[in-house]
């Protein structure tokens, strides 16, 4: 993490320590101290990051039990020797994904993605890697993310405008569009090409 990063680091680990320390304290004293330490981590992350305290909060205090990483997937699915991308609003491209729904699995959640976003019908067949989202995206989030690449394959369907999506297509490596890079970069995509033509694939995970 780059030095002028520190301070999410620190404010990370305030929160996850006081969210432990909320679940785990018989204490009602030390309940309200706990409450305040992550009050206190928020705040940081408002005053450096000019996001309103409420959205701060909304995104980070109020989880329960010991704090675990978010899940993410994002879909490579391939035709004729190119990837799929879909257009978001903001004109940016991304491989079809999003968090996981608490009920159901990280498979059925990617082939949920990408009916979603993308209309096609896919089997979700193997997973490519499993990344720690701020060791590859930019910005860093105020919580940790774990992102899962998964290899899939086509069975029908069609692309049709959707809230999340206006458009999508299939790009070679050289020439990809311009990239939601907080959610996957030209080097992940690589990653999912050199996985597609690997002989023997060795998950990648870190």
């Amino acid at each position: 993490m780059e030095q002028n990063e520190k301070w999410l680091q620190w404010a990370v680990e305030l929160q996850s320590l006081a969210q432990a320390g909320i679940h785990y304290t018989k204490d009602p004293y030390d309940e309200e101290r706990f409450e305040r330490i992550r009050e206190i981590a928020a705040e940081m992350i408002a005053h450096k990051s000019e996001i309103p305290l409420d959205k701060v909060k909304d995104l980070f205090c109020c989880e329960i039990g010991y704090q675990t990483p978010k899940l993410e997937t994002r879909a490579a699915v391939f035709q004729d020797g190119k990837i799929l991308l879909v257009q978001e609003n903001d004109g940016k491209w991304s491989l079809p994904g999003g968090w996981c729904d608490v009920n159901i699995s990280a498979k059925e959640n990617t082939v949920k993605e990408v009916k979603e976003e993308a209309g096609l019908d896919v089997s979700a067949d193997w997973v490519i890697a499993v990344q720690d989202r701020e060791k590859h995206n930019r910005p860093v989030h105020a919580y940790k993310v774990c992102k899962i690449f998964v290899m899939c394959s086509v069975l029908g369907g069609e692309f049709t405008p959707n809230i999340e999506t206006v458009a999508s297509g299939f790009f070679g490596l050289d020439e990809l569009p311009k990239l939601a890079e907080e959610k996957n970069n030209a080097e992940q995509i690589k990653m999912c090409f050199d996985a597609r033509r690997a002989e023997h694939w060795n998950v990648f995970f870190d």
